[in-house]
């Protein structure tokens, strides 16, 4: 039986992506769920979050195959061989790390040129489209994972339609702005359509023994991030885009037409408002912690403290929503 992963994407940049998956996969280790977090944006900003540069310096450089996502698939798309074993930097004793790494851009042609060669029964080809999702199904059974969380990038890529291929769920995490619902609507119809051409090449498969992802790239919802807050009201600017979200999201996502009349604080499809939480992100990566762990000592003194309590509560009742939305163990 396979591992659930859930993708987190967007096609818009700077909406604080990363730093959900980063908190999330934290607090579910804090509700007591073993997990594996897969940073797969060649920007490896998920994995900085994690690790700083003495870690990552030998992970990176110190070898002619890094030890990172890159470095697992290189003998593959080098002709040399298939997915060497999966590395995992462990975090925590229930978290572990898939490694990023910046050279995993170099993967894009070959990811975009095997696409169609699926079509013909190509082994080759099928290796490579599923190379992510054994990879991670391969160090979540290392690390007896319960879930895999996976961090992309924000575009349309190659890299992207092989790494959400290997998701059963996909999360959407959204600013209250005109370019998140922009992108939105290109985002969702991309996604029915990998999902539909994945479905028609699983046929095609020739590959005696191969494993292949499902592509299920089912949806579960969309998150708000960084919207303000007035009296614990969104403020009046973000207020029109975010009474526009349950239409888009049902029209690109699901793909149903008609207006919905819901208000996003009644839409099924919104897991969660989460406000920014500015007053401790300075402080939470100083010390390289999520932020619902500050303690005083940290220096998370009076109405920080506060606002990290807020941050465990909603982070808390985030991570049991995605659950209960999904194939993973109910916690």
């Amino acid at each position: 039986m396979s591992t659930p992963i859930i993708a987190f994407f967007n096609n818009r940049e700077g909406i604080g992506k990363t730093s959900l998956v980063y908190h999330l996969a934290w607090m579910y280790t804090e509700l007591g769920k073993r997990v594996v977090v897969a940073d797969l944006d060649p920007q490896a900003n998920l994995t900085i979050a994690f690790l700083d540069e003495e870690q990552l310096e030998p992970l990176w450089l110190d070898s002619d195959s890094p030890h990172s996502i890159f470095g697992s698939v290189l003998p593959l798309i080098g002709g040399t061989g298939d997915i060497a074993p999966p590395y995992l930097e462990l975090i925590d004793d229930g978290l572990a790390l898939l490694v990023g790494d910046m050279a995993l851009s170099g993967v894009e042609d070959e990811l975009s040129g095997v696409w169609p060669k699926c079509l013909d029964t190509n082994s080759h080809a099928f290796r490579v489209m599923s190379a992510f999702w054994r990879l991670m199904q391969q160090a979540a059974d290392m690390h007896q994972a319960d879930l895999l969380l996976m961090d992309l990038g924000p575009n349309l890529s190659a890299i992207n339609r092989a790494a959400l291929i290997a998701a059963d769920h996909v999360v959407v995490p959204l600013a209250p702005d005109l370019l998140s619902l922009q992108g939105l609507r290109h985002l969702g119809p991309t996604l029915r359509r990998w999902r539909a051409e994945w479905q028609e090449r699983l046929k095609k498969n020739s590959v005696e023994g191969l494993s292949l992802p499902p592509g299920h790239m089912h949806p579960v919802g969309y998150i708000v991030l960084q919207h303000s807050v007035r009296l614990d009201r969104p403020v009046q600017a973000y207020e029109r885009w975010m009474g526009c979200m349950p239409t888009v999201y049902r029209s690109a996502l699901l793909g149903k037409s008609g207006k919905h009349n819901t208000s996003i604080a009644d839409d099924p499809h919104c897991l969660a408002l989460l406000k920014s939480h500015r007053s401790l992100i300075p402080l939470a990566q100083e010390i390289r912690k999520p932020m619902f762990q500050l303690k005083p000592a940290d220096g998370a003194l009076g109405s920080h403290l506060q606002a990290v309590q807020r941050a465990y509560h909603d982070f808390e009742a985030l991570a049991r929503e995605i659950v209960e939305r999904t194939t993973i163990q109910v916690l």
